[in-house]
């Protein structure tokens, strides 16, 4: 099977629904001739033309609500968010709109739009430009959403995200982009709220979610040359959450230890913890343990900025204190 890039697997994905579906359309800063900050979206404008791949003025609000409105009339608009740390600047379309057009029609209404943005930090983007924003929309009924951990999911979880009938929002990792991974060159979907174990074990089991499934991978191969079997699952969506697979793990390996990039207070970290406790309580040796992101704003510095987003090397010691019965909690 050949391997492409993320950001090659996301173009992809895009080219084929926008040729399958002429009501799909891209909408966003950048997004034509540039390409976007990160060239994900290079060539498009030159397949499908300016009507289609339609650049914006710096008005984030504003043509995310054009592509609200545009979807609830019939078409399928992708919005394209330069950084995920702007969704403040979208909220009211995003939540107030977008997610409650169809409950407050009585159904008569749907919005089927996908804001694709991203997230992460330790790319020396600073306080503004590497949140890890994901918890804020998993929280509002209405939204679907996604977070892609290699190039496979991106291009199987963005077709899934345009052909639904809700509005989808799609995570994409900015580290990530020149990461390359197996991916089918035929058609395939990848079903929301289905999650992926990535390796099997049996002594403790490890959620990741994006760039934290790679860590969890990683820390799995520290800990496999210490005799323990670590197991690793990617929920691929948080919304809808595969839970009866994240219990059904707890269960086998008795040990959980969940990662994920946004801030750990009120976080995704808390809610995939929280479900498992409650669901696994009897089957546990020890609480479901949280490793997240430091409770304080991404700093510029280089040495700082490292240190305040979860390594592989801090998930296996948190994994072999746990799997020596040690009571720990995350800091």
């Amino acid at each position: 099977m050949r391997e492409i890039t993320l950001s090659q697997a996301v173009n992809e994905a895009l080219a084929e629904e926008m040729r399958r579906d002429p009501t799909v359309f891209i909408i966003g800063e950048d997004v034509a001739e540039a390409g976007t900050p990160f060239k994900v979206l290079s060539g498009l404008v030159e397949e499908f033309g300016t009507h289609r791949v339609v650049d914006t003025p710096i008005a984030e609000p504003g043509f995310t609500g054009i592509a609200v409105g545009a979807a609830m009339t019939g078409t399928r608009p992708v919005v394209d968010l330069m950084f995920g740390d702007f969704l403040f600047l979208i909220m009211d379309q995003l939540c107030n709109q977008a997610a409650k057009t169809h409950y407050m029609s009585g159904g008569k209404l749907n919005v089927p739009l996908v804001l694709r943005t991203n997230l992460g930090a330790t790319r020396r983007s600073a306080a503004q430009h590497s949140q890890s924003l994901h918890a804020l929309v998993a929280h509002i009924p209405g939204l679907k959403v996604a977070l892609p951990s290699s190039a496979y999911e991106a291009k199987g979880l963005m077709k899934t995200a345009i052909r639904d009938n809700n509005p989808v929002v799609i995570f994409e990792d900015k580290l990530m982009y020149q990461e390359k991974a197996p991916v089918p060159e035929g058609e395939f979907l990848i079903p929301f709220g289905v999650a992926n174990v990535l390796r099997e074990g049996h002594d403790i089991t490890l959620i990741g979610t994006s760039s934290m499934v790679q860590v969890c991978a990683k820390a799995a191969d520290i800990l496999a040359k210490d005799g323990i079997s670590a197991e690793v699952i990617d929920p691929r969506t948080i919304v809808p959450l595969d839970e009866a697979a994240l219990v059904k793990s707890a269960k086998k390996t008795s040990r959980v230890i969940v990662v994920d990039e946004g801030h750990q207070s009120f976080g995704v970290t808390s809610e995939i913890a929280s479900r498992i406790n409650e669901k696994a309580f009897y089957h546990l040796d020890a609480p479901a343990l949280r490793m997240g992101a430091m409770d304080v704003p991404v700093p510029f510095s280089p040495a700082l900025e490292d240190i305040t987003v979860p390594t592989p090397e801090g998930v296996a010691e948190a994994a072999r204190k746990l799997v020596r019965g040690e009571m720990i909690h995350a800091a």
